[in-house]
């Protein structure tokens, strides 16, 4: 992982994180983001770059739902860097986030169950995240009939 750093997104990633969104969009990892929801949402995102190119290679969001509640949402990876601890590293990065905020609980909707189990992750009934399904999910094309897994983690008490 010391090839890489995490750090907050900026403007002047959207089009690269776009790219990669819609990349594992394609191959039905996640869903797709539009360049505008990016531009509205670009403080809840982290990057890892490449540190020997600057190069942006992956991006994840950490957004808040509730009091307590959060989601790691939008991870991708360029795939020539997958298998290195980067997409573990963003995840954790966005865990320690809300830790700071005062959050206990985290969540993600997902294809890739056994990458999120492996961060720590448990399968829940999507009805135990009704600020999610009211907040976003009423709105996908999907709803009701939403195919992903959702995973919770709570965090330990600060």
């Amino acid at each position: 992982m010391e090839a890489y750093t995490i750090r907050k997104a900026s403007m002047s990633d959207i089009k690269v994180m776009h790219r990669l969104l819609m990349s594992c969009a394609q191959k039905s990892q996640l869903l797709p983001r539009s360049l505008n929801s990016l531009y509205g949402h670009v403080r809840d995102f982290y990057v890892a770059e490449e540190i020997a190119t600057g190069t942006p290679v992956g991006c994840c969001a950490l957004t808040i739902c509730w009091e307590d509640l959060a989601e790691v949402r939008s991870l991708a990876l360029d795939e020539a860097h997958k298998g290195r601890g980067v997409g573990r590293a963003m995840v954790q990065t966005c865990l320690d986030e809300a830790s700071q905020l005062g959050l206990s609980r985290v969540f993600a909707l997902t294809y890739v169950v056994d990458f999120f189990r492996r961060c720590g992750f448990s399968e829940v009934e999507k009805d135990t995240l009704p600020q999610k399904v009211w907040s976003d999910c009423i709105n996908c094309p999907k709803f009701p009939e939403c195919d992903e897994t959702a995973m919770l983690i709570t965090l330990p008490s600060r």
